[in-house]
């Protein structure tokens, strides 16, 4: 597997990127190997495998099995493993980092079911993982090495590995956190793809709403499957191909609605303006098609001033966080500039986030200097701040950011380091409400572990997590001025959706006053 990079070499110490970037990524890095004295797994009559977790290198010899032989007994005696007859298998830690200094040896079953077998050992590295670098240090206050051993006993009478990748996603449950999860080798390499911006779907975003779980749709890609069904921002799945979807993650669902070109799915879904109704309730079936995920869109709309005059306005939508979204955006800006633009409306709406790392890429395009692009709180409640270093903006006119309450996550990052460094006015609704950020992993299997490991404050030290962002100005037609509402009347059914979308002429005028005031953002 490809590791991450440095975010930019703009970025200074003390809190370089090379420590800090791997834990802020939402997407698959190079484990860090640390040199730990042992971490052993050794299965009964003479196999064995290595297991790599928390970081530390997994190690296995025939002296390792010889004393297994004798803490086994020893262990079985004491009680440490409920199943009498069962085989039982020994691993113990002992390991130079902070976070596991202490040794620690436990006993648990190790199923006949060679699948099963496997997954056990994904449950250990999990397991590890989430032991080193959970946010919530206490694990939702409960004993985390006995919920290792209560769940090897639940695991051992099972005998498929579906059921086995169950019991790990039930672990992780009572962490009480919805980020937390595994996911299986096929949806890992599916969500490596999305990032990638190639996929074959039907074009919908949906996320876990944090209070309910239910699975809602943020947006439709334009022109996709779900646009054309008229599948809109705020619908709840509720079923996909006649399987309820209660107690799914968004990340399960979407891996039902991806498959080959010119298959079909059916989703039932419940609008979004009938929640807690018995109607509104509806069956679509999908075709599904090749999705483009290219993230930035953008054109130039003929924006009148104040003075009479026509300039050109820039309006760039991003849609994603991919690996491509701040090369696209850089190039955008850099033909924009080139052909006389003299403001911009960046639109964030309806944005679910992504990769932290490109939003913060992103967030370099437009601000100068050592800025603080985000503060970052750790398990142990330590606040670093990532800063840029001697940054270069690409242009500094004026800017407007929209958002609304399907901008979250990376979103929500770009958006506060724009408006806490003065550099953007903020329109629209409040944003979602996603400050936590994930470290994503590639287990041994092929499935991928995402662990919730910081959470995060905007530069001026806002907490965004189950709150958002509230824009400077709400999108609203009162909010404009009666020379706008007249010229909102005055558009036809034939112009421009951009220019006739309200928010964006709140936009306009914001960029009006800010011009009026002489000011630069």
């Amino acid at each position: 597997m490809e590791s991450l990079t440095p975010i930019s070499s703009k970025f200074s110490n003390p809190n370089s990127l090379s420590s800090l970037l791997p834990p802020f990524s939402t997407f698959n890095h190079g484990r860090k190997r640390r040199k730990c004295k042992a971490w052993t797994l050794s299965l009964p009559c003479f196999s064995s495998y290595k297991s790599v977790a928390s970081h530390c290198k997994a190690q296995s010899n025939d002296r390792d099995l010889v004393k297994f032989e004798n803490d086994w007994r020893r262990s079985i005696g004491r009680g440490l493993v409920g199943v009498a007859a069962a085989a039982a298998a020994m691993f113990a830690v002992y390991c130079d980092s902070p976070a596991v200094a202490e040794s620690l040896t436990v006993a648990f079953p190790v199923s006949r079911a060679r699948e099963v077998n496997t997954v056990q050992r994904t449950l250990v590295e999990a397991w590890g993982l989430i032991r080193e670098t959970f946010i919530d240090p206490t694990f939702n206050h409960q004993d985390w090495d006995q919920k290792l051993q209560q769940t090897m006993v639940e695991m051992f009478p099972l005998r498929t590995a579906d059921a086995a990748y169950n019991k790990i996603s039930g672990m992780l449950s009572t962490l009480g956190d919805p980020f937390t999860r595994i996911i299986s080798p096929k949806e890992y390499q599916n969500f490596r793809i999305g990032s990638d911006g190639n996929l074959q779907g039907v074009g919908i975003f949906i996320n876990a709403e944090p209070r309910t779980g239910h699975l809602i749709v943020l947006s439709c890609i334009e022109g996709s499957p779900a646009a054309r069904a008229g599948i809109h921002e705020g619908d709840e799945l509720i079923e996909i191909n006649g399987e309820r979807l209660d107690g799914s993650d968004s990340e399960a669902a979407a891996q039902k609605l991806r498959g080959r070109v010119g298959t079909t799915v059916t989703v039932k879904l419940q609008s979004g303006t009938d929640w807690g109704s018995d109607s509104g309730f509806r069956e679509v079936q999908l075709s599904r098609d090749f999705i483009k995920l290219s993230p930035v869109s953008s054109a130039i709309i003929p924006h009148k001033t104040l003075d009479g005059h026509i300039s050109k306005l820039g309006y760039v939508k991003l849609s994603a966080f991919s690996q491509t979204a701040a090369a696209e955006m850089e190039n955008c800006i850099y033909e924009m500039e080139a052909q006389g633009v003299c403001s911009y409306i960046l639109d964030l709406r309806n944005n679910p986030g992504g990769l932290v790392k490109a939003g913060l890429d992103v967030a370099q395009i437009w601000l100068d200097g050592d800025e603080t692009l985000v503060n970052t709180i750790d398990r142990d409640g330590n606040m670093l701040p990532i800063n840029m270093f001697n940054g270069h903006a690409i242009t500094h006119d004026p800017l407007v950011v929209l958002v609304n309450e399907g901008s979250a996550s990376a979103s929500e990052i770009l958006a506060g380091a724009l408006h806490d460094n003065g550099r953007a006015i903020l329109v629209g609704h409040k944003t979602f409400g996603k400050g936590k950020i994930q470290r994503v992993t590639e287990l041994h299997d092929g499935s991928a572990l995402f662990v919730t490991v910081a959470k995060y404050l905007s530069p001026a030290l806002h907490d965004i997590d189950q709150v958002g962002i509230t824009p400077d100005v709400m999108c609203t037609t009162e909010m404009l001025s009666s020379q706008k509402e007249s010229l909102l009347k005055e558009k036809s059914p034939a112009a421009s959706s951009l220019e006739a979308d309200s928010c964006i002429m709140v936009a306009e005028h914001e960029l009006d006053v800010q011009e009026s005031k002489g000011t630069a953002s």
